[in-house]
């Protein structure tokens, strides 16, 4: 248990209340004199008309007290726990070129394409970084920051969601991806700084070679992890006849893996092939254990708002204080 308060500063206000009592016995009135009845106040023994008046003005300045303190938010921490603090920062490039549009996995019994594969895995490995910052690049024949570098998950699963294929003019921008992934890990200050580059083909498009682009993350510290993705040989592509109906053709699969792999190498990464959902998600769980760190820090994650009861007693004491000055104890001018 951990008592503490969220605002612990408001706790100044408590200095005006030795103020405002100096201030009401120079400045206040003398009371006149203070009557009741008998039968109103016979059990009460020990109370003096002559204290009436003080202990009224106690509970007054009681309730000023709580109230003043349930400002500051007093709390209860029920618990803690130890959490894994990585300072690992990593962006994920996203390959929506028009080959990810292949229908060569299976998820859930039914056939789904490349892209959709590659989202739910990375939705996944997503939940189990809950303490990096990711970010994200979507790229075709250009490469885009589609979400900057987030502790925000649901922001960052949000516009993951909203990538889709044909967003971006066609091609395989391969090197433009890596910069763009690069480039916003540069000046970033952290323990280990990763990229994860995700496609199912060749650099067709943008001038920055993937080699060169990947130099410059070598220079910077920041290892890039590789991932072809699709089956090998040939692949089932989707497509609309001139009805409106869906269709399929055969298309022979190309993937660069000598130069995904020369990348991921020089880097101090590594290359996986998916070519089924089963090596999807095992290559995502040995990333997530490549980049596992050693500082633990203890956060205590739970608080119980104790603010009400002060608030709850500070207004019957206050309300009490009421009905006594205008009953039981009435005051005369």
């Amino acid at each position: 248990m951990n008592f503490s308060f969220a605002h612990p500063w408001l706790l100044l206000l408590l200095l005006i209340v030795p103020i405002l009592a100096w201030l009401k016995g120079k400045l206040g009135r003398p009371q006149a004199f203070l009557y009741s009845s008998v039968g109103l106040v016979k059990n009460i023994v020990g109370i003096t008309r002559s204290s009436v008046g003080r202990i009224l003005l106690r509970m007054r300045w009681l309730a000023l007290i709580l109230l003043l303190i349930a400002i500051a938010r007093p709390r209860l921490g029920e618990g803690h726990a130890t959490v894994r603090a990585s300072g690992i920062d990593i962006v994920v490039a996203l390959d929506l070129s028009g080959s990810m549009a292949a229908e060569d996995f299976e998820l859930k019994g039914e056939s789904v394409n490349r892209l959709v594969m590659a989202k739910d895995v990375l939705l996944q490995f997503i939940r189990k970084r809950e303490n990096d910052r990711i970010g994200l690049v979507a790229f075709a024949g250009r490469a885009y920051i589609a979400t900057p570098l987030t502790l925000d998950h649901d922001f960052l699963r949000q516009n993951l969601d909203r990538l889709n294929l044909g967003a971006l003019e066609d091609g395989t921008a391969i090197g433009s991806a890596i910069s763009a992934a690069v480039n916003r890990l540069r000046d970033i200050q952290a323990k280990s700084k990763i990229v994860v580059l995700m496609t199912d083909g060749q650099n067709n498009a943008g001038k920055v070679p993937p080699v060169t682009a990947a130099e410059a993350a070598q220079a910077l510290g920041i290892r890039i992890y590789t991932i072809g993705v699709g089956t090998r040989g040939i692949a089932r592509v989707p497509y609309m006849n001139v009805f409106g109906q869906k269709g399929y053709i055969d298309q022979k699969v190309d993937i660069d893996e000598e130069m995904l792999t020369k990348v991921a190498k020089m880097t101090g990464g590594k290359y996986f092939r998916a070519d089924n959902a089963a090596n999807f998600r095992k290559i995502y769980d040995e990333i997530d254990q490549l980049e596992k760190t050693e500082v633990e820090i203890n956060k205590y994650q739970r608080f119980r708002e104790l603010y009400p009861f002060f608030v709850l007693s500070g207004l019957v004491i206050l309300l009490l204080e009421i009905i006594l000055s205008n009953t039981v104890w009435r005051r005369l001018p």
